[in-house]
């Protein structure tokens, strides 16, 4: 009996996501592979002020509830979904996943459903579930949108996010050919080589590598669009209440994480789940 104790603690403990109270910086330090040097000075990351009537348009609603409101308008709270009451479901609001009230904006339009990963590259959790949401993206329904939103919380979980989000427009500019390769790239420099990307320096190496220039890098990584998407991931993160990662959130409506659905191929059954009560809805 004691035995099994063991295995289930071990196990709820593998599947609790990265907290907001993760440290700012590494404690301690690996050694990176030995063909490249690696630059670990800490710098906070500087961005341009966001112009608020400049802001990218959020949808204030999820699909087919409202058209899309503005943050000046009231808040209107989301109503009891009635076409799904009598459905057999396979999981239970308020354990498997959350329901957020009122709903909440999400990034794109309403012609499609949206599922949003928030994440950190430093993240042992996300870099985990990283493989398993990938093949859930690769085979998705195709009335739904997926997108990745970065953790914010400190000054170099929010160094990581600005580091997302100039790939993010340099892979949309064509100046990244590979952005999955990209993408697994920085999960195992700062995973496997220890590379923790606390600097710029250190950052803009990693993009060279990928044949980014110097100058491209640096006019994009301080560019009026990178510092608009950041504004937005902190908004959607306060919104969404988001105090952990990986965590997904589908419409604007639901919440869940692999702590409540209780593994990571069971959390894409919930996403499933839910997409389709937002479907039949």
């Amino acid at each position: 009996m004691k035995h099994n104790a063991l295995i289930a603690i071990l196990l709820s403990l593998a599947l609790v996501a990265c907290s907001s109270e993760a440290p700012e910086t590494a404690t301690t330090e690996q050694a990176p592979a030995p063909d490249e040097a690696v630059v670990e000075t800490t710098a906070e990351a500087t961005l341009e002020d966001a112009e608020d009537d400049a802001k990218p348009e959020m949808v204030e609603e999820s699909a087919g509830e409202q058209d899309a409101q503005t943050n000046d308008q009231p808040v209107i709270l989301a109503q009891a979904d009635t076409a799904t009451a009598g459905t057999d479901w396979k999981f239970t609001e308020g354990q498997h996943f959350i329901r957020m009230t009122p709903t909440q904006p999400t990034l794109g339009g309403a012609d499609k459903i949206e599922v949003a990963e928030f994440f950190w590259y430093g993240c042992a959790h996300c870099y985990t579930f990283e493989p398993h949401i990938n093949r859930w993206a690769a085979n998705k329904p195709a009335n739904t949108r997926f997108i990745h939103i970065p953790a914010t919380w400190n000054p170099l979980v929010k160094l990581h996010a600005q580091l997302y989000y100039t790939e993010e427009v340099l892979v949309k500019s064509g100046m990244i050919s590979d952005p999955a390769g990209f993408r697994t790239a920085v999960f195992r420099e700062y995973h496997e080589r220890g590379n923790r990307l606390t600097s710029e320096s250190s950052i803009q190496s990693l993009f060279g590598r990928f044949g980014v220039s110097p100058e491209d890098f640096a006019s994009t990584w301080k560019s009026f669009e990178v510092a608009q998407k950041l504004s937005v991931a902190e908004d959607l993160a306060r919104r969404y209440s988001i105090s952990g990662v990986p965590t997904i959130v589908v419409n604007g409506k639901y919440r869940s994480g692999a702590g409540e659905a209780g593994s990571y191929p069971a959390l894409l059954e919930v996403i499933d789940e839910l997409i389709e009560r937002e479907t039949v809805r």
